[in-house]
């Protein structure tokens, strides 16, 4: 891959910001965008975790049990920490396709992107019922946003959201990639992205380098039953 885009002074870095609302972990990253905002323009884009699941033949936090149950907890312990009063939505996974296809009907801007992502995470509640539902969509301002979600547009533009992010190598959520097509993963690579976009020396290093063309040794036999 490129060197960091921050090397060329003369033009602003860009970044794609790739995230789907069902995970805590995005939106933690969603309260801490301004740190990136402040040396690159930041463009979110919503997609949809389980097209991801199953491109990559993954399974999901939620779907192993003992690290359902801690990411849950590191959740809680990760907001709270940062003043942030976490709620734990009613239950979870949860479908986000309506939430996902609101951000989409609002252009993804960054305030009607937060706003949703508070309103799963910061109020705990629900698309599931209708009251919550329609609470979200008095505060974003769009009355007619069933209609709106329901358009072939904005099913089309999720889609193609999915996959462009598995085209550029996207794998999980939250997920920043750069212009130059490096990929950070999870909320915990923030500081990373920030360095890479930095022009720090250790992406220019041999153990960099390394990293990036090291072979593999072994590999796990697929358990059949």
């Amino acid at each position: 891959m490129g060197r960091p885009g921050a090397t060329d002074m003369s033009t602003r870095p860009a970044v794609d910001w790739y995230f789907d609302v069902i995970s805590p972990y995005a939106y933690l990253q969603a309260e801490r965008l301004g740190e990136v905002d402040a040396v690159a323009d930041v463009r979110c884009v919503p997609i949809l975790f389980a097209g991801l699941l199953e491109r990559w033949g993954q399974k999901g936090p939620a779907e192993i049990a003992p690290k359902r149950r801690f990411t849950y907890r590191q959740f809680v312990w990760q907001a709270a920490r940062r003043g942030l009063d976490p709620k734990i939505p009613p239950a979870h996974p949860f479908n986000p396709l309506k939430l996902l296809r609101l951000a989409i009907a609002l252009d993804a801007k960054r305030e009607a992107v937060l706003d949703i992502f508070r309103f799963v995470w910061r109020d705990g509640l629900s698309t599931d019922d209708p009251s919550s539902w329609k609470l979200l969509c008095d505060r974003l301002g769009v009355p007619d946003a069933d209609a709106r979600i329901a358009a072939p547009e904005v099913k089309a533009r999720l889609r193609d959201n999915g996959e462009e992010a598995t085209t550029r190598g996207v794998f999980g959520v939250p997920t920043f990639v750069t212009t130059d097509g490096e990929v950070f993963w999870g909320e915990d690579a923030t500081p990373m992205l920030l360095d890479y976009l930095a022009g720090a020396p250790v992406f220019r290093s041999t153990v960099m380098q390394g990293a990036n063309d090291l072979p593999m040794a072994a590999q796990r036999i697929p358990i059949t039953r």
